[in-house]
């Protein structure tokens, strides 16, 4: 899929959009208007991004905690999510869960599995039914460099490249597993070097260019729509703030954080599309007063909705 100016332009509102309703998210939680932890993505939004704009409408993905802009890019609104996080009862987990575990497979979306990469397993089924059934879609899934440590991850990629499904697998390699750094983690120069041993092609990228992993997740699809088997791509970002909102993560060097900011995707994004004069200081101004409205709107609904009742607690908890 190649990219024209409007795309370019949708690419940096979604990576907009994801942060503004992350930071609400993480105001509310500290003013205790919402329940349970939270797991942002701030500094990765070009992956979740770049990655789901590269899909086709009928493909199916299956995304990570981090991945808000996954989510939007879909077409989850964010009343739906801020009602989630504030355990509504019309919340896509019925008020039961507080997470990101947003899944609506009209858009596409597997809901996720907390125990990571138990969603690679998932996604892997997917794909492999897509294949069983000869129909001209890819799944996708989203997962960290932790993740890459584990049995499951072995399993999946595996069976994937053995059996030539048509799967995606997209590392959000942001240098800590919590607070085990790469180094503790793997001993090869990156971690895409692990397709070798799988037989499968793999792609490493800057994980804070949109543009890139766009390209690389479309080039991937392509190939397994083609029958081409799976890919596994790197892209390489920072997690910018702790694993979760009780996570001061200050066992991060100072200096490796502010040699990230300099890289932030959205400030660099818009930088590149301000000199390809496809924005400037008027559009930027619209978007902000645009995208402060829209939140304040989602926030309002979400906390005028009903809560969970007692007698719901049975509800949803198997297929009916």
């Amino acid at each position: 899929m190649s990219l024209t100016d409007e795309h370019r332009r949708q690419l940096y509102y979604y990576m907009r959009l994801s942060r503004a309703v992350e930071d609400a998210a993480w105001a509310l939680n500290n003013q205790g208007r919402m329940v349970g932890r939270l797991y942002t993505g701030h500094g990765q939004e070009a992956i979740p991004v770049g990655a789901a704009y590269a899909l086709e409408p009928e493909d199916v993905i299956a995304p990570m905690y981090r991945d808000m802009g996954a989510h939007l890019v879909r077409g989850v609104d964010p009343v739906e999510v801020f009602a989630q996080f504030m355990g509504k009862r019309d919340s896509s987990n019925m008020g039961k869960d507080s997470g990101l575990h947003i899944g609506d497979m009209s858009r596409g979306i597997v809901g996720m599995i907390s125990v990571l990469p138990d969603s690679l397993p998932v996604a892997l089924g997917v794909a492999l039914a897509f294949k069983i059934r000869k129909e001209p879609r890819v799944a996708l899934t989203t997962f960290g460099d932790g993740s890459t440590s584990t049995g499951a991850f072995h399993e999946a990629v595996n069976m994937a490249a053995v059996l030539q499904v048509p799967l995606v697998l997209v590392c959000e390699n942001n240098g800590w597993a919590l607070s085990t750094p790469n180094a503790r983690e793997y001993a090869a120069a990156n971690l895409v070097d692990k397709a070798v041993g799988y037989g499968i092609p793999g792609r490493h990228v800057d994980g804070n260019d949109v543009e890139a992993v766009h390209a690389a997740v479309s080039e991937a699809a392509a190939l397994a729509r083609a029958g081409g088997g799976p890919t596994l791509i790197e892209c390489r970002t920072m997690r910018m703030r702790g694993h979760s909102n009780i996570d001061p993560a200050d066992y991060v060097p100072p200096e490796m954080l502010a040699e990230w900011a300099e890289r932030d995707p959205i400030h660099r994004y818009r930088a590149r599309i301000e000199a390809a004069g496809l924005w400037d200081a008027e559009r930027e101004a619209g978007l902000e007063a645009e995208l402060q409205e829209r939140i304040d709107q989602a926030i309002h609904q979400a906390e005028a909705m009903p809560e969970p009742e007692p007698e719901d607690v049975h509800v949803g908890v198997f297929a009916e």
